[in-house]
């Protein structure tokens, strides 16, 4: 068995704030998150607005400090190196971010955006070949060379986002972090997204971390699942095992907000939202994180964080967790 790609444990990130009346706080946005990921596997990571999925993706890149915890790509751990070690780390991680406008600079053609990673890891290459390689990715991505003397203004948010990918991918990374990466699209154009990233994936054997709130996009290319809630870890693993058969409420609920496409099967549905709001990280619920939320929750639930626990396809954090059906 090969070893994984990436391997992340019990990461934490934190982040000093002021709290009521300014006296110092700690923000506790990633609690001792753990996972892997294989070579051309795609892991997503789902929840709500606010969970710590970006501030995830950020320390996995050490874009943000990491407080505790070991993340090892290839083997090797960088959760604590200098920036000067973290160069092949640049190069081999790339991230797509939610978006495409924001993140490409607005002076530079299509081409030069697309170029601009060979720029840096490859100064010494020539010019012409790397206006080569921009250009052949950027037909890789469905942009013909009309678009690469363009400017990202003068394209649709779709468009845009076919840059962003081609500049993630031209320096041929190992691993491909999309964070929200189609959420600012619509229905279509995110369609045609999801099934670029995996027509690319067959073809290259990279490795994806696909962060969204959306379970219906994260199950179109996940083949296992994270599930996070206050920054921590709800449940994980197998996702086709999680999606029939979720253990934690929290999961079920997520999994139950998502959209039927029929009108009448929908209108049907009895999928309450989840009560209350996000508590706040600065001062999460004790024991389980999920408790002032969670239908089943008890007293221990109060006192007890719970461990991660299950069965080889899927592990969760729940004392109460749902029933697994009947043979």
């Amino acid at each position: 068995m090969s070893r994984s790609l990436l391997q992340v444990e019990a990461l934490s990130v934190h982040f000093p704030v002021r709290g009521r009346g300014g006296a110092p706080a700690t923000l506790r946005a990633v609690d001792e998150v753990g996972f892997t990921i294989a070579p051309g596997e795609t892991l997503g990571v789902v929840g709500e607005s606010g969970c710590g999925k970006s501030t995830l993706a950020r320390a996995l890149l050490r874009l943000v400090p990491v407080a505790s915890g070991t993340i090892r790509f290839d083997g090797t751990d960088y959760s604590r190196t200098d920036e000067r070690a973290l160069r092949p780390l640049r190069r081999a991680m790339r991230m797509v971010f939610q978006d495409p406008l924001a993140s490409l600079n607005p002076r530079f053609t299509v081409r030069q955006a697309v170029r601009e990673p060979l720029d840096i890891f490859e100064p010494r290459r020539p010019t012409r070949e790397r206006d080569r390689l921009a250009d052949a990715m950027l037909d890789r991505v469905g942009l013909g060379a009309a678009y690469a003397e363009r400017y990202p203004h003068e394209l649709s948010g779709g468009q845009n986002q076919r840059v962003s990918i081609a500049r993630a991918l031209v320096a041929e990374p190992r691993l491909v972090i999309c964070d929200e990466a189609v959420s600012a699209l619509d229905v279509s154009i995110q369609a045609q997204i999801l099934n670029l990233l995996a027509d690319i994936q067959r073809d290259t054997g990279i490795a994806l971390l696909f962060i969204s709130h959306d379970l219906s996009v994260v199950r179109h290319l996940s083949r296992r699942l994270l599930v996070l809630y206050l920054g921590r870890t709800m449940e994980c693993g197998d996702a086709a095992t999680i999606f029939a058969n979720p253990r934690h409420p929290y999961t079920r609920s997520l999994i139950d907000a998502v959209p039927v496409p029929d009108p009448a099967i929908e209108r049907a549905r009895r999928a309450p939202p989840l009560p209350g709001d996000l508590p706040s990280p600065l001062a999460p619920p004790s024991g389980c994180v999920f408790r002032t939320r969670c239908p089943r929750a008890s007293s221990v639930c109060a006192i007890t964080p719970p461990p991660l626990r299950g069965g080889p396809g899927a592990l969760f954090a729940c004392h109460h967790p749902l029933e697994e059906p009947t043979p």
